[in-house]
């Protein structure tokens, strides 16, 4: 049975991704320390990866990286939050899954394992059809049944309730704290560092239905948003009146408080 191989290095990924055969499907695992979901993901993909038997050629190869410490390959994956799976050949991606749902991260693995079988069949003949990493049911005819919107929308608040309390201090913004894409998202950056909270982040621009979503879960409909202990906090004003009336605010999740030299954004 297949396991998975912790990445520790740049160099140990370039060699191990060197060493694979064109036709390996690679599955990399993207996680952080602190964010608990990454611990159950952790588990579902050990599960999954001990079903796949080790094949000469290689057929699927599983790695688990932690995207803070490795932020050079999560930054190539558009890595905004984890757990985030990529699924790749031959250095090509072929769908990446964000966040927790083991029956999204089954049905990609599944799909494109399946694809790599039977190369001369589509993967909607055999497998459940799969847009953006949500999987739909196919009826006898062969139509695509759409899943049921109230299901959809009860899966995507779990997913929501997830990212929320991925990190002790979330903030939802437009881009990245690198490359922030508002001036509000660059402003709520900026206190953040200077108060040396360590965070994690979302980019909202680069998934849609969290973007929208969110707005409906927080019930606030603008960007960027502060989460704290998996509570909404506000967006820049009210983050600014926090500080205001409290200068130490940020102080239980401050670096320095802490001291936790080791700690950052990604």
């Amino acid at each position: 049975m297949s396991t998975i191989k912790d990445i520790t290095s740049i160099e140990a990924w370039n060699n191990h991704v060197s060493s694979l055969p064109a036709s390996t499907l690679l599955i990399v695992s993207f996680h952080a320390p602190w964010a608990a979901p990454c611990a159950q993901m952790a588990t579902v993909l050990k599960t999954l990866a001990s079903e796949y038997p080790v094949t000469e050629p290689l057929s699927t190869s599983w790695v688990s990286i932690d995207a803070e410490e490795l932020s050079e390959i999560s930054e190539t994956y558009n890595v905004t939050a984890v757990p985030f799976l990529v699924l790749a050949r031959n250095n090509q991606v072929l769908e990446t899954v964000s966040g927790s749902s083991a029956v999204k991260v089954r049905n990609a693995i599944e799909t494109h394992a399946k694809k790599l079988a039977q190369p001369g069949i589509e993967a909607s003949e055999k497998t459940p059809a799969i847009a953006n990493g949500a999987a739909t049911a196919e009826g006898q005819a062969g139509d695509v049944v759409p899943q049921d919107p109230k299901k959809q929308k009860e899966e995507l608040f779990r997913r929501l309730g997830d990212l929320v309390k991925a990190a002790p201090v979330m903030l939802f913004m437009k881009g990245t704290p690198s490359e922030p894409k508002c001036g509000f998202s660059r402003q709520l950056v900026a206190i953040l560092r200077d108060n040396a909270v360590k965070y994690g982040f979302f980019n909202i621009l680069a998934d849609d239905e969290v973007r929208q979503g969110l707005k409906e879960f927080a019930d606030w409909p603008t960007y960027p948003q502060l989460w704290v202990d998996g509570e909404l906090v506000g967006g820049l004003d009210i983050v600014k009146e926090e500080l205001a009336n409290d200068v130490d605010f940020f102080k239980p999740y401050s670096v320095k408080a802490n001291g936790d030299a080791s700690a950052g954004q990604f």
